[in-house]
């Protein structure tokens, strides 16, 4: 990789780093290609991706925005999964992790703020943001449903009393 090719990539870098909502940073040492494709399959499904990056471009595309603990994320072959929002690629990436022995969570950073494994694990037990707007929803509808129950309770009392009558006149 020649000078200009790696000032393009670190561009690039700088601009995943600032649009996602989180970064996981993965060891991937032994990982076949078919449990590469695999894994970029089910982050794709999510809206995630997966990179492979170099650990010295990585640095300095972070610039030492996220200190020295950030910058220690990036020891050996290293791969990480972001996505616009904080939740999806992490979410994958720890499934993933569970299933397969060669791939391994290190860390991960949100912002300024670097996470550690179990930090990264309890980012991925949050719910996405479509069961976020899901549970909303339903919050905002749950009372509609009740007033509507509400009123109608009378009529169909109403209703009911003007049936025993008539079937007792019948009767």
């Amino acid at each position: 990789m020649d000078r200009a090719q790696k000032q393009v990539t670190i561009e690039t870098l700088k601009g995943v780093f600032a649009d996602a909502g989180a970064v996981v940073v993965t060891h991937n040492l032994g990982l076949t290609v078919a449990e590469m494709t695999d894994l970029r399959g089910r982050l794709r499904k999510e809206g995630a991706h997966l990179r492979v990056v170099k650990n010295t471009l990585a640095q300095k595309a972070l610039d030492g925005s996220v200190g020295e603990a950030g910058d220690a994320l990036f020891t050996g072959p290293v791969a990480i999964a972001y996505a616009p929002d904080p939740v999806s690629a992490a979410k994958v990436a720890t499934q993933y992790a569970k299933e397969n022995d060669k791939f391994t969570i290190i860390g991960g950073f949100m912002g300024q703020e670097v996470l550690d494994k179990s930090a990264v694990g309890n980012l991925a037990t949050l719910p996405s943001l479509d069961q976020l707007r899901g549970k909303i929803i339903g919050l905002l509808q749950a009372p509609a449903t009740k007033v509507a129950g509400v009123l109608q309770a009378p009529a169909a009392q109403l209703a009911r009393v003007m049936s025993a009558y008539a079937a007792k006149d019948a009767a």
